[in-house]
């Protein structure tokens, strides 16, 4: 019985996982492509809107594909918040957690391989993290030169309780949750709506493994470890920042929304004496 109850566990893992892997990229892909065609193109080929759009439509489309095996965790962030909250087991954080790092320098990899021409003609071979023709930003998140390391660390906390906010709002079964079907669009108007307001100062990253796994591609593949060094060591921010923000986004729902919300019994004893009341 122990026996069968491991194997189960490790099949639900590894099915997990190998769904996760290719929805991450999916999800990836859309986000890294839009803002190697701004950078490249030089801005005649997209804006900063077009790559706050394409974010919002990649975290769209993976949350529709992504919902029905995994719940849709598609950021380290929530996922490692919804474990520290006893919600998920060790060996689901794990299949997560490997998915999404995976599929997300598959995805860095993936939007190389497809510009590559165009990185090697922007910057006649020379790959840089800083500089007129940087290109590492195209892959990572990097502070604007003006932002203090404290700032951006707030700036990358604050964006990042306003993200889980959202999505708690969106879900709440017992407060006001969107239909099923329109979670995943509202979701991405909701990371579409923080690009718009919050992207200045870090790039809005809001997801350890939307940042860290093309970090490290970067570094493998010529920019060299000024990845890890650039700005004051800026790389560990989008990694604690989003966990540190998803956690004080909880407690703040719940302290503000959660506690306040009738259990679950009572509202449907509320929903029968109003259609009785209408009968």
């Amino acid at each position: 019985s122990r026996k069968n109850s491991k194997e189960a566990q490790a099949i639900t893992a590894t099915r997990i996982l190998l769904t996760l892997l290719p929805l991450f990229l999916f999800t990836q892909v859309f986000g890294l492509s839009s803002v190697a065609q701004v950078v490249l193109g030089k801005g005649n080929s997209g804006q900063y809107l077009s790559i706050n759009m394409a974010f919002g439509i990649g975290v769209t489309l993976g949350i529709y594909a992504a919902g029905g095996i995994s719940g849709a965790h598609l950021n380290a962030a929530i996922t490692i918040t919804q474990w520290v909250l006893g919600n998920l087991s060790w060996t689901r954080l794990a299949a997560y957690i490997t998915g999404q790092f995976l599929g997300s320098f598959m995805a860095a990899a993936t939007v190389f391989a497809l510009y590559y021409d165009a990185i090697y003609d922007f910057t006649q071979g020379n790959l840089t993290v800083s500089g007129p023709t940087a290109t590492a930003m195209i892959f990572s998140t990097y502070p604007a030169p003006s932002v203090s390391l404290q700032g951006a660390f707030f700036t990358e906390f604050t964006a990042t309780v306003m993200l889980i906010l959202g999505v708690l709002v969106i879900h709440d079964e017992k407060n006001n949750a969107a239909l099923k079907g329109a979670q995943p669009m509202l979701t991405g108007m909701l990371v579409l709506g923080i690009g718009l307001g919050m992207g200045l100062n870090t790039g809005y990253a809001i997801n350890p493994s939307r940042d860290l796994p093309p970090r490290i591609f970067t570094a493998m593949a010529g920019w060299g470890m000024d990845v890890f060094t650039a700005d004051h060591s800026w790389w560990w921010v989008p990694v604690a920042a989003p966990i540190l923000g998803c956690l004080a986004g909880v407690f703040i729902y719940k302290a503000c929304i959660d506690f306040h919300n009738e259990p679950d019994h009572e509202t449907e004893n509320k929903k029968e004496e109003a259609g009785t009341e209408t009968s």
